[in-house]
């Protein structure tokens, strides 16, 4: 597989302006940009090293991808950027790894080894908004 680097982690949450308040107030991360979508709230905040994404999901959400890690608040996954997607997807197919993301959707989540999720991504995809 190409290099990769963990650049990226994903904590579910029950309320995701508490979450906020706290990584910001208290750890001094800065937000950087949050949106609806795929059926979760997400607000990305950064220390200029790994983009930490909050995610609080729709009620009622049902996708794999929303339950991969389970309903409850926890760390959801992690990600990690590759210098060629396309390679990365085939090698974690060839190894038998389940990829857990619908055909073309950008991050890859994959279960990993034990259950845990992570995903891929081009190089640079996670902490675009860091640098502006």
């Amino acid at each position: 597989m190409c290099a990769m680097r963990i650049a990226h982690i994903a904590v579910r949450v029950d309320d995701i302006e508490e979450a906020r308040d706290f990584y910001e107030g208290v750890l001094g991360m800065k937000e950087v940009r949050s949106e609806h979508h795929r059926e979760h709230w997400s607000c990305h905040l950064t220390d200029g090293h790994i983009d930490l994404s909050i995610l609080q999901y729709d009620k009622g959400s049902k996708t794999k991808e929303a339950l991969a890690a389970g309903d409850k608040p926890c760390i959801h996954h992690i990600g990690f950027e590759v210098d060629d997607l396309e390679a990365g997807i085939e090698d974690l197919r060839a190894r038998g790894y389940e990829i857990i993301t619908a055909p073309g959707v950008i991050p890859v989540k994959f279960r990993a080894p034990g259950g845990t999720v992570a995903e891929i991504a081009p190089t640079g995809r996670f902490l675009q908004d860091a640098s502006q």
